[in-house]
């Protein structure tokens, strides 16, 4: 599912720069990999846990930004005899570098998922392996766990099977070239039946009342002459939400698997309550976004353009309605009360992305046990108890580090503004402090903190407010009500 997507460009000595670089320090963010952390994933890179399955002679390909070197998932995809499609999809097999109890796969517990900053990131598994021996790159054979789905003419899921085989992409291809030419209909397939088969998969997620939020990149620009930032948006590309739904697809599918056979870890989340919604109701107005009452969350996102800047913005603060989810694990048919996750509106799990997330490497042990009708792993079941804790504290991390970029970027944006007098709404009221709250600008496109000087903010309501502080360190931006 979706994060918030910044990206910065400016010198490296720029105090935006500067900022995000101390971040990086503060306590919970990892810090480099251990020596023996680094010895032990060299060894693996040298002598990973090979399957006897070779599959290195489907052309499999790679969809991702330009400079992306961690590469989970490679695709191949064909039409079926009689009709519909054939959808392999080869995943990382991190399984096969990573010794369970080692001193690499506590460090991955410790780390749990890659945290990404506007201008790097931190790994969850040292670049040897991630970006390396285990990342599916061109022109190398790697371990994979190979999903083959099969879908009929309209889409939908007849069969699955996933093993572990040898793979060997053919090509890494980026989202912007792939888009290009489809429009200019020189692509041939597979690239043809990502489109079809995308929006085959997007036709049924309307049907079933799914949603995917195509949140646009925001970047950040420093004129270095000036030392000021200017803030845009890139719109995501339909080639990206088709190869989401691939994505999607199978972690579906795998979720599927795990409930038949009755022992799993799934991505569930609950219907976002009230509170959250009526929030986003007042983050739509403060943007001059009409939603009428009577049109529902789901359609509204579907009748955003990611190109205007409002409707953009508004696709970022979307992203506040996922915080609710989290992972559901279950044993020996026990199954769970919650089983879906309310944006996919299916059953789902992550599995797609091991190199950069803990809880797929395990997912992915307990489907492939699944499908070759064997119990689970014991170093899976060991840790399967665990597993949504450590998740959760990995992604209330993630979260931190997210906001804390936001808190950067937009700080920098505004740090030549302090004083001036904008137009917003307040979005939310601190129950205890009704002096005290959030308040989104109608533009730019800022939620920041606002103070009140003794009276209570008008929940809801526009109001004129000045910037009273911008600074790119911890305290960061605050307004008060003119």
């Amino acid at each position: 599912m979706p994060r918030r997507h910044i990206r910065v460009t400016g010198a490296p000595e720029a105090p935006l720069r500067a900022a995000l670089t101390a971040l990086r320090t503060e306590p919970g963010v990892p810090e480099s990999f251990p020596p023996a952390v680094l010895a032990e994933a060299d060894r693996a890179a040298k002598a990973p846990a090979l399957p006897e399955t070779d599959a290195t002679d489907i052309p499999f390909l790679t969809i991702d930004p330009p400079t992306s070197t961690d590469l989970d998932q490679a695709m191949h995809l064909s039409r079926r005899p009689g009709g519909g499609f054939r959808v392999r999809y080869a995943i990382a097999d991190v399984a096969a570098f990573v010794v369970p109890g080692g001193v690499l796969d506590r460090e991955t517990h410790r780390r749990v998922t890659t945290l990404y900053f506007p201008d790097e990131k931190t790994p969850l598994h040292p670049p040897v392996l991630s970006e390396d021996a285990a990342s599916l790159l061109p022109d190398r054979t790697r371990p994979a766990a190979l999903w083959t789905i099969d879908l009929d003419t309209d889409g939908r899921t007849v069969a699955v099977d996933v093993h572990r085989a040898l793979v060997r992409s053919r090509a890494k291809l980026d989202y912007e070239g792939v888009q290009r030419q489809l429009d200019a209909g020189t692509a041939e397939e597979p690239l043809t039946l990502l489109k079809e088969i995308g929006e085959a998969r997007e036709r049924l997620e309307v049907e079933r009342g799914g949603i995917s939020l195509n949140v646009p990149e925001q970047e950040i620009v420093e004129d270095e002459d000036a030392h000021t930032y200017s803030l845009t948006y890139r719109a995501p590309l339909p080639a990206e939400g088709w190869n989401a739904q691939l994505s999607l697809l199978t972690g579906m599918a795998a979720a599927e698997l795990m409930l038949t056979h009755g022992t799993g870890v799934l991505r569930t989340l609950p219907a976002a309550p009230d509170g959250a919604v009526g929030r986003l109701r007042r983050t739509a107005q403060a943007l001059h976004i009409a939603w009428p009452h009577h049109v529902s969350y789901a359609a509204l996102i579907r009748s955003l353009d990611p190109h205007r800047p409002h409707h953009a913005a508004f696709l970022q603060e979307c992203t506040t309605l996922l915080r609710g989810a989290g992972y559901t694990v279950f044993r020996d048919g026990d199954l769970p009360d919650i089983t879906t996750h309310s944006a996919v509106a299916a059953p789902y799990a992550h599995c797609t992305a091991p190199l950069r997330r803990l809880a797929d490497r395990y997912a992915s042990e307990l489907c492939l046990a699944a499908v070759a009708e064997q119990p689970p792993p014991d170093w899976v079941l060991a840790a399967l108890d665990a597993l949504p804790q450590e998740m959760a504290e990995g992604g209330k991390r993630a979260g931190t580090v997210e906001r804390g970029c936001v808190d950067i970027v937009e700080a920098a944006l505004l740090a030549d503004r302090v004083g001036e007098v904008f137009e917003g709404c307040v979005v939310d009221v601190e129950e205890r402090k009704p002096t005290v709250g959030t308040v989104q600008l109608e533009s730019p496109a800022v939620v920041a903190r606002i103070e009140g000087d003794g009276v209570p903010l008008p929940l809801g309501e526009r109001l004129r407010v000045r910037l009273t502080r911008a600074d790119l360190g911890v305290a960061g931006v605050r307004f008060a009500p003119v």
